[in-house]
C-alpha cells in the first residue's frame, strides 16, 4: 500500500490533473501503472494481457486463412458448377435473354451433359461429357485456365475436345491425338447386336485448374454433343446460369419460378450445399474454440482485479473518506482492467495482422511442408476481412469489460470505518 505522505501527493495531483481528465479514470491509469504491486497480482495480469494477445492473433490469422479456403472452394467450385441449371428448348433464345438482364446474373450459357467412359491405347477412365457454346464460354473459370489449345479451337463438325491436365495424363494424350468417347446409356442396333454409342475425338486443348475437375470433365462443342447423344432438334437443353455471387441464389429463385413456373429448375445448393455447409459449420467451430481461449485470458483480468482490489483496501477508504461514491470506485476499477484488456487486444491485433500478411513467406523461409509432398504450391490462401478484425477487436473489448464489473462491484462494497479502524 502506498504511505500516507504519497498518497495524499498523489490525491494533490489528481487534484491537479483534474481539469484534463476525470479523477476516477486518471487514479485507473494510475494504478494500472503501479509497479508496487505483489509478484503474484504481476504475473496473473502479464498472463491475461498474453492470452489476450495470443487469442486475439490467433483469431485474426485462422479466421483469415479459412476466408482463403472458403474463397477459393467458391472459385474453383462454384466457378464451374451452374448456380442455377433451366431446361429450356434450343429454339427458343427468349428464356436466356430474359435472364440476362436480371441485375444478379452474370453469364447464361446453353449446356449438354452425360456420362460417359473415355478411352485411349493406354486406359480408359469414367468421365462426365458436357457440350457447350465455346463463344459463350470466354469469360469462364475454364477458358481462363487453358495451358494447351483454347476453348474457341472446338468446332462444330470438327469432333474435338478439351480435358484437363490430370485425364491427359492418365491417357497418356497430347494435343491432336485421338481418344474414344463411349456413351454407355446411349446404345444402337449392329449386326454384332446392341452396343453403346461411340466415337473418336480429337484431343484440341487441355486446362489445368487443380481440382477434381481435371480428371472427370471432357468439353465438346454443343452441336457435337448433340450429335453424339442423338438429341433431336427439339429435346430440351440446360442453360447454365452463372451469378456475381452465388449466395444470391435464395433470394433469385422466387423471382424466377414465378416468372416461368413451368420451367424445371435445380441450384447448386442440391448439388454442392452440404458441402459449403459442412465448411461454414468449421469455420464457425474454429471461432468458437479461439473466442473461447480469448474469453478465458480475458477473464484473469477478475483474478487480478480481485487481488488488487485486496491490497488497495485502504486507500480505496480514503477515496470514500475524501467523497468519491460508489460509481466512482467502479469506475477506477473497470479503467484499470480495460488498460490491461487494451493492451492485450492492440498487440494482438498488430501480432494478428503482421501474420496473416507472412505467413506464406514465413513458410517459405522455413521450408514448410503443409500439404504434403505431391502440391507442387504450399501457398495458403489468405483473405483478410477488415469486418472479421473489427468484429475480433469488438468481441474482445466487450469481454475485457464484463471480466472488470465483479471486481469493480466488489471494490465499490468497501466499507471505509471497518478498513480503517484496522489499519
Amino acid at each position: 500500500m502506498l504511505s500516507s505522505s504519497v498518497f495524499r501527493k498523489q490525491i494533490k495531483w489528481t487534484h491537479k490533473t483534474n481539469m484534463f481528465q476525470p479523477v476516477n479514470w486518471f487514479i485507473g491509469l494510475r494504478y494500472s501503472q503501479s509497479r508496487s504491486r505483489t509478484g503474484f497480482v504481476s504475473f496473473i495480469t502479464f498472463f491475461s494481457i498474453a492470452g489476450i494477445l495470443l487469442g486475439v492473433a490467433s483469431l485474426i490469422t485462422v479466421v483469415s486463412v479459412m476466408n482463403g479456403f472458403e474463397n477459393e472452394l467458391k472459385t474453383r467450385v462454384l466457378g464451374l458448377v451452374p448456380h442455377i441449371t433451366v431446361a429450356t428448348s434450343p429454339d427458343d433464345d427468349s428464356v436466356r435473354q430474359s435472364l440476362l438482364t436480371l441485375p444478379e446474373v452474370a453469364r447464361v450459357t446453353p449446356l449438354e451433359e452425360t456420362e460417359a467412359l473415355v478411352q485411349s491405347a493406354s486406359g480408359m477412365s469414367g468421365i462426365l461429357v458436357q457440350g457447350i457454346n465455346p463463344g459463350l464460354e470466354q469469360d469462364s473459370i475454364i477458358a481462363s485456365h487453358m495451358i494447351a489449345g483454347s476453348l474457341s479451337d472446338l468446332s462444330p463438325g470438327q469432333y474435338q475436345l478439351v480435358i484437363g491436365q490430370a485425364l491427359a495424363r492418365k491417357l497418356n494424350a497430347n494435343i491432336g491425338d485421338n481418344i474414344r468417347l463411349i456413351l454407355p446409356s446411349r446404345t444402337m442396333f449392329t449386326p454384332m447386336g446392341r452396343v453403346p454409342l461411340q466415337r473418336n475425338f480429337k484431343v484440341a486443348g487441355v486446362f489445368n485448374l487443380g481440382s477434381q475437375v481435371d480428371d472427370t470433365v471432357v468439353y465438346l462443342h454443343q452441336a457435337d454433343a448433340r450429335k453424339i447423344m442423338r438429341k433431336k432438334g427439339s429435346e430440351n437443353q440446360l442453360l447454365r446460369i452463372y451469378l456475381h455471387d452465388a449466395f444470391d441464389v435464395t433470394q433469385l429463385m422466387p423471382k424466377l419460378e414465378a416468372q416461368w413456373p413451368t420451367l424445371e429448375m435445380t441450384t447448386w445448393q442440391q448439388s454442392q450445399g452440404t458441402l459449403f455447409s459442412a465448411v461454414k459449420m468449421e469455420k464457425n467451430m474454429m471461432w468458437l474454440m479461439l473466442g473461447l481461449i480469448v474469453a478465458v485470458a480475458a477473464f484473469n483480468i477478475v483474478s487480478a482485479l480481485v487481488m488488487v482490489v485486496n491490497d488497495k483496501q485502504g486507500e480505496i477508504s480514503i477515496l470514500q473518506t475524501m467523497g468519491l461514491n460508489k460509481a466512482g470506485i467502479v469506475q477506477i476499477f473497470i479503467t484499470q482492467g480495460m488498460v490491461n484488456g487494451a493492451w492485450g487486444v492492440m498487440l494482438g491485433t498488430g501480432l494478428g495482422l503482421l501474420l496473416t500478411f507472412t505467413l506464406n513467406p514465413m513458410l517459405s523461409l522455413f521450408g514448410i511442408n503443409l500439404f504434403g509432398a505431391g502440391y507442387v504450391s504450399q501457398t495458403l490462401p489468405i483473405v483478410l476481412a477488415w469486418s472479421d478484425v473489427g468484429v475480433i477487436v469488438i468481441g474482445a473489448f466487450v469481454m475485457s469489460f464484463v471480466a472488470t464489473l465483479y471486481p469493480a462491484y466488489r471494490a465499490s462494497q468497501t466499507l471505509p470505518a471497518e478498513v480503517l479502524r484496522n489499519e
